[in-house]
């Protein structure tokens, strides 16, 4: 039997910094003229790929535009914390026996700056990013890559997520999605969107980890 094994997204999820990428977006938009694209509708797509973040913003490409933003939400990076309970969650999935494993839309070079941020490698089984796929969220590519790089079989794993995008993501891939309210997306939605289950943020789930999906791995 395979070991267990929980996929966790990290942005919004593990590491508040959902809203920080949106004030990074604005001012990269608007510094490569485009001052109409709004807050809200930034945010709403906040988790998705660039190429498709950016497509769906614009309605087309715009490479200067994804080069400002991560030159804008570099200079956030010191204000990037975890939520509250997040190490703990990652903590607890180890000690049952499982495997952690952060599997995330992030650039390489973001990546490292959302671990320096959770500071816990020891407990971190692999890491998929962006880099190591064709396509990022909502297609299932970092989750498939994330199991096979991990070792894990889909139905021994649960997805911990906090948008739409990670619920459609690990439908495709064949994953049942645990959802989390902290990257600021409504509960009736993450669970219109598939989420078998959603919670306040990760300290709740840790709270609530035997009655919860989780549980059930181990």
């Amino acid at each position: 039997m395979s070991r267990s094994g929980v996929l966790f997204d990290v942005d919004g999820t593990l590491v508040d910094s959902n809203y920080l990428h949106v004030v990074a977006w604005l001012r990269a938009f608007r510094s490569t003229g485009h001052p109409e694209v709004r807050a809200a509708d930034v945010h709403r797509c906040v988790g998705m790929g660039a190429d498709l973040f950016v497509e769906r913003l614009l309605g087309s490409d715009d490479e200067t535009a994804k080069k400002a933003h991560g030159v804008e939400y570099e200079r956030l990076w010191p204000e990037l914390r975890p939520f509250p309970g997040a190490v703990d969650l990652l903590r607890e999935v180890r000690r049952r026996g499982g495997a952690a494993v952060l599997a995330t839309s992030a650039t390489e070079e973001e990546v490292g700056a959302l671990r320096r941020a959770l500071d816990c490698d020891d407990v971190i089984d692999s890491i998929t990013s962006s880099a190591d796929v064709e396509e990022a969220k909502p297609s299932p590519d970092v989750f498939t890559t994330a199991l096979a790089e991990a070792g894990l079989d889909a139905e021994r794993c649960v997805v911990v997520g906090d948008t739409v995008w990670d619920a459609e993501a690990a439908s495709r891939a064949g994953l049942r999605c645990v959802g989390v309210l902290s990257g600021g997306i409504a509960r009736a939605e993450l669970l219109d969107a598939g989420m078998a289950e959603v919670y306040d943020d990760a300290a709740a789930l840790l709270k609530a980890f035997d009655q919860s999906l989780l549980a059930s791995l181990f």
